[in-house]
Parts: structure tokens; sequence; C-alpha cells
């Protein structure tokens, strides 16, 4: 830390201000400390130059609320603001996680951009506020124009249901749809863009909408988006430093630890950040599906990434493993199939969503072999291939110009085929020491480390959730942190699947880890998890939580993250004299005031 540092005692700032600006001092240059200090010179003399609020005209702001989970959704509405600002608009963009709901009864124009997570459930920073607008006390909306745009996952059951959820309850409030709602797929960017035109351009048609300023609307530091120096159109190559084994012998699962080189890149990242894998297919499930449907693989192709063969396209450019209901009609439309297109029937898709559940591309060309398919008709009914992504299990103060993964391969057999992630088995079969990588880096706002130091940490992390987790406590031995740590691992087996077995019990012996409660489910007679050992220690987790602790979970959402939370409400209830109703609304509090944090997936 630098010599001045400041905190809540030197400075008008807050203990959690204080924090943010001394880590980004930090992180700075003398070149970026010099430009930044020259930036915030003109950001006052541009506030200074602003009428007084009592002299500002009547503006009819556009308010634009994001709720995200992996930033695709923040992405999106910070493009919208951006562009907004350009026409002269007046527009804000607001974290959802951060939005007061009591302003939501003076939005005149209401713009929402959500992803959806799970089985139709808000993303969880989306979450207070999806039910506050679903409850009793949501105000009418008579005088709002609105617009949604949801992004989803065609391949999950209840595909945007979160964003159609905001747009019927919005009607039903008596707002005015301004714009139709948009439901956008994984290859969402070309579509949001065309959508955010037409929403534009629908607002500066309608006659009570102030007419654009002489110049541009500036960009506020806290709505200006984040400069990325890599992304999905442009990544990183990062060579393999270290790809190793973390199981032991015998044991049926294969998890591993890989280090990745950022030398070069000038990439910067905090615990709890995500870093996006740009993968490749396996060239022998490439080969199947082009002999099943008796493709040339050296036909030359037009692909999103430029003109290549088509065997080169489909391993590198679309998803072939992955079956979704859009790829069903499309390939359906070309064969003679009753019962596959009965199956497309919109009350059958859950009968549907069966049928696709283990299944492939290739299962659904053997199974109805004989559809009228050339290499430009099979490119345009697939999907990018999407980034896969994984949280960081290191932190960069610890590891400079590295960032560190815990990967476990996925290997299956369904419908007598094996079956291997495309990401997972990427990584760990196919690729060396040595080797580059594509990647970038995302941030992750939402799984954030306390400020202060001395805060106390409560953390879930089962099989590979426990990665950030690893970050966590090596960024806190880094800054010398006083604050106590309590680490709750769950496995099969001690003996073979005790991830950083090593690592967590030296942080133990010295003191950077208070506490380590582990749940090896196959060793004992009763399976016992991550939840049940919460449980056990729910007088201790309790007080801890009392004392000001946050309390973090990452790993699996179908059915750990929902344990723990029924768990933790459990817990608050019966150790904290709560009603049900009561310890509920405790821990939702707890999720408002950013001290319960999920990375779920």
């Amino acid at each position: 830390m630098h010599s001045n540092a400041l905190d809540a005692t030197n400075s008008p700032l807050t203990v959690e201000q204080a924090g943010a600006v001394n880590r980004l001092i930090e992180a700075l240059s003398a070149d970026q400390r010099t430009w930044l200090s020259g930036y915030l010179t003109g950001v006052n003399a541009a506030a200074s130059a602003q009428p007084a609020p009592s002299q500002a005209p009547a503006a009819h702001p556009l308010t634009i609320l994001y709720g995200s989970e992996t930033g695709n959704a923040e992405g999106v509405a910070r493009q919208l603001g951006e562009q907004a600002l350009a026409r002269g608009l007046d527009a804000r963009v607001v974290d959802l996680a951060d939005y007061k709901h009591k302003e939501l009864r003076q939005e005149a124009r209401l713009v929402i951009v959500t992803a959806t997570h799970g089985e139709g459930e808000p993303p969880d920073p989306a979450a207070d506020f999806y039910e506050f607008l679903h409850g009793r006390k949501a105000p009418k909306l008579k005088e709002c124009l609105f617009a949604v745009l949801g992004l989803g996952d065609s391949s999950y059951e209840f595909f945007c249901q979160t964003g159609q959820d905001f747009d019927r309850r919005l009607e039903a409030l008596g707002a005015e749809r301004l714009s139709p709602r948009l439901d956008c797929d994984v290859d969402y960017e070309e579509p949001a863009q065309a959508w955010i035109t037409q929403l534009l351009d629908a607002l500066a048609s309608r006659s009570d909408t102030p007419a654009p300023g002489a110049e541009p609307a500036a960009l506020t530091p806290q709505d200006s988006p984040q400069a990325t120096r890599y992304d999905r159109q442009h990544p990183f190559l990062a060579e393999v430093l270290e790809c190793q084994g973390l199981n032991g012998r015998g044991s049926p699962k294969e998890t591993y630890h890989l280090e990745l080189s950022l030398e070069g890149a000038g990439l910067d990242y905090q615990p709890g950040d995500i870093l996006c894998l740009l993968p490749r297919n396996r060239e022998a499930e490439v080969s199947a599906l082009l002999d099943a449907l008796g493709l040339d693989p050296e036909e030359r192709v037009e692909s999103h990434s430029g003109g290549r063969s088509l065997f080169e396209a489909l391993r590198d450019d679309y998803e072939i493993t992955t079956l979704t209901p859009p790829v069903v009609e499309a390939y359906a439309a070309r064969i003679e199939a009753p019962a596959i297109g009965e199956l497309l029937a919109k009350e059958r898709r859950g009968e549907l969503m069966d049928y696709l559940y283990g299944r492939h591309l290739i299962d659904l060309v053997l199974e109805y072999p004989g559809a009228n398919l050339d290499a430009p008709a099979l490119l345009g009914m697939l999907r990018k291939l999407q980034p896969r992504e994984y949280s960081i299990a290191s932190s960069h103060l610890a590891n400079p110009e590295e960032v560190h993964l815990t990967v476990a391969a996925v290997r299956y057999t369904s419908f007598e085929r094996e079956r291997h992630g495309v990401a997972s088995t990427y990584l760990c079969d196919l690729i060396e020491p040595g080797d580059r990588v594509p990647i970038y880096l995302r941030t992750n706002k939402h799984f954030r480390l306390p400020d202060n130091p001395e805060t106390p940490l409560i953390m879930v992390g089962p099989g590979t959730g426990v990665a950030p987790f690893r970050a966590f406590l090596q960024q806190r031995e880094e800054l010398g942190a006083s604050g106590p740590s309590w680490l709750f691992f769950g496995n099969p087996h001690f003996r073979t699947d005790f991830l950083y077995q090593t690592e967590f019990q030296d942080w133990l012996k010295r003191g950077v880890l208070s506490r380590l409660d582990v749940a090896f489910s196959r060793d004992e007679a009763e399976k016992i998890y991550v939840q049940q050992r919460l449980r056990e220690r729910g007088g201790e987790v309790y007080r801890w939580l009392e004392d000001g602790a946050h309390f973090y979970v990452c790993g699996d959402a179908e059915r750990m993250a929902p344990d723990v939370n029924d768990a933790l409400i459990e817990i608050v209830r019966e150790h904290g004299g709560h009603s049900k109703e009561a310890a509920t609304d405790y821990v939702k509090q707890l999720q408002r005031d950013k001290r319960y944090q999920r990375d779920v997936y």
C-alpha cells in the first residue's frame, strides 16, 4: 500500500470509498496517475459549469436499468447509454442492485436489460428489484414509457423468462410500451444493436421527447464503460505455464490446476473476477458430424471469422455439441419427420427440453438422417461457439503476470456416445505447457472482498467452487489483512479430492485462514455436504454474521447454492430467535448490503 493511503480519518471519503481509491492508485503507473489527475480536474470543471438544479430545464431522462450475471446485460445497457448520450438524450445507466425502489414512480422513460439465471430466475443483482416490482408496493406507472431486452440461452427451458416477466409486469402497472421486447440468445450482439437503434428512433419520434442539446451529453465517470484492451473479438493469447492434476490416484474426478501467463498483456484483475476462454471443438467430433452429413471438410465457407474450410469453421467457430430448440426447428424444416416437428409445438416445450437433454447435434442427425443440408445452410442454423467462463483462482497481487484456474474435466456417456466438455477437455487434454490459448478477463463486481481488511469472511466453496476463495486468501495474505476467515469445503473423498489441501492447511497454521470445515460426502455412511456442516456450526456462523461477516458461496447453482441458502435461513431462524419470515428478510438484507454474494453456475 502506498505511503499516502487514504482512510476515513484523513479524507472525506467513507471506508469503502477510500479502500477503492487506494486499490486503484496502487494499480496505476505514474503516467496513468497523471492522466487521471487531469481527467478529474476536467470533470470538476464541467460540473462547475452546469446550471444549478433550480435553473435546470425540465427533462425527461432515460433510465436504463440492468440485471447482469455475467456482464453481458451490463454491456448492452452501457452500449444503449452511450448511444443515447451521443444523440443528446439525458440518460443514466444503473445496476438493479443499486437502484432505489422509491425512484420508480418518478420514471418517465425506463429501459430494463436483464439476463435470466438458472431455471427462469432473475440474476442475483436483480432479485430484490424483481420481488419489489411484483409485490404489492410497486407503484402505478401510467406516465412511464418502457422497453425491455432479455438475454438468455435457448438451451434452457425458461429462455429469457426474467425479461418476459419484467415486460408483462410493467405493462400491468400501466406503463406504455415504447418498443417491443426483444429476447436474445447467446449470439446477442447484432440483434441487440438493431433493437437499440429502433428504440432510440422510437423515442426521438415522440413529440414529448425533448429536442437534443446543441452538443452531446458527456459521460459521467460512473457511467463510462470500462476500457477493455482484450475481449471476445480480440482475445489475448496466453501461454500455458503449468497444468497439474489435483486429484489423488483412484479418484473418479479429474480436476486440474492451470497457470497461464499474462506477460505483456498489461492486464490486471481482482479476486472474484472471471477468465473467459475461447475454446475449440474436438476434431474427432467435427469429423463424425461431417461424415454423418456427407459434407466435404475441405469445402471453402464464409464463417463469422472469415473465409476458411468447413472443418475449421466447425472446429473453431460454431457450437456443435449444445442442441437447442432453434437448431432443432431449423433442422426439422429440412426433413420429413413428423415426430420431431410435433415436438416443437409450444405446448410440448417440456417434452422438447427432455429430448434435448444429453443429446448433441450428431444425435439429431443420426436419428433423423436425410436432411437437405449444404455447408452454408448448416452454418446458418448453428450458434457461434461461446466463451467458457472460469472463476479465477489466484490473486494478481500475489502472482504478477499470471492467472490461475481450477478446471474439472467433464466426461460422460449419453445415448451410447462418449461426451467431452468443450472447454474443460480442450484445456486438460489438448493443451500442453508452452501452448497459447485465447482468453480475456471479465470484471465480477458482485463478488468482491470487503474494503475493510478486518471484516470477517465466511466462504462456502465445494469442488471447483473453492477457486475464488484461494484468490481471496492469497490477496488477504499479501495485504496482511487481519480479519478472520472461515472456509467450508466439500468433495467426495478426503484422500483423493481435497483440492489445494497443502495450501489451505498452511494458511490455517499461519492464521491467514482462521477456520476450515470440510465435508467429504463419500467417506461416511451418511452423505454429508457443506450445508450440513453449516447447520452443525450454526451458532458460530450466526455470531460471525452478527459481528459483520460477509458470506460467500461459489459453485453449483442447481442444488448446492439453494441448499446453502436454505441452511443460512434456518441458521438465522434458530440461532437468532427469528420467525421463518424474519429470517428470510435477514438473509435478503445481507444481499442488499452486499454481505451475501454468490458466484454460481
